[in-house]
């Protein structure tokens, strides 16, 4: 048995009207990844504009990817950082003061390579309240990261991640739980 390329290649991937909304964002996403720095209000009425659910003070930084702004929901008070790829093919859903280090990559797309034609999938990524996913972090298809875990730098993680845990490695392995101290105070 061996791959199915003319398959893959001829099967539809998208729908027209979402084929529409590529090309349309192709254009828009210029108005987001050129504006200063500190605009991050205008960010989020760019995402909005093209169908994202953004909640209020959320930062996202003009390097910062996403893919298809219409299948992006971002809770308040939350942040994506630079350079982050946000490869949201299917649904990624961020809680409320949820961060995305830089260089963190989420992946809701993968093909199902047990098939001869590799169809194209589309799981969700969801990311609990107060969740961090630190620098270079990598978060695969269909994965659930749970209310204020740490996923450590440059972990893979393909399966979920407990609420209140830290993770890090490749692949991602629990390392401890998470416990808030007092907040630090200066004089």
């Amino acid at each position: 048995m061996s791959l199915d390329i003319i398959a893959n290649r001829s099967a539809p991937k998208y729908s027209t009207d979402e084929i529409l909304h590529r090309v349309l964002w192709a254009l828009g996403q210029w108005l987001f990844r050129f504006s200063p720095r500190p605009c991050f209000g205008w960010r989020r009425f760019v995402l909005r504009c093209f169908g994202a659910h953004i909640g209020r003070d959320v930062n996202l930084y003009p390097s910062t990817r996403i893919y298809f702004p219409w299948n992006l929901t971002v809770g308040d008070w939350s942040a994506i950082g630079e350079e982050a790829f946000v490869y949201n093919l299917g649904p990624v859903v961020l809680g409320q003061k949820v961060t995305v280090s830089h260089r963190a990559h989420l992946c809701a797309g993968t093909h199902d390579y047990t098939l001869a034609d590799l169809p194209l999938q589309k799981p969700p990524i969801s990311i609990g309240d107060e969740a961090w996913n630190c620098a270079d972090a990598f978060i695969g298809p269909g994965v659930r990261v749970g209310e204020s875990a740490v996923v450590g730098a440059r972990a893979v993680v393909m399966k979920a991640v407990e609420p209140w845990t830290v993770v890090a490695g490749n692949p991602a392995r629990f390392v401890k739980k998470r416990i808030f101290s007092a907040s630090s105070e200066k004089s």
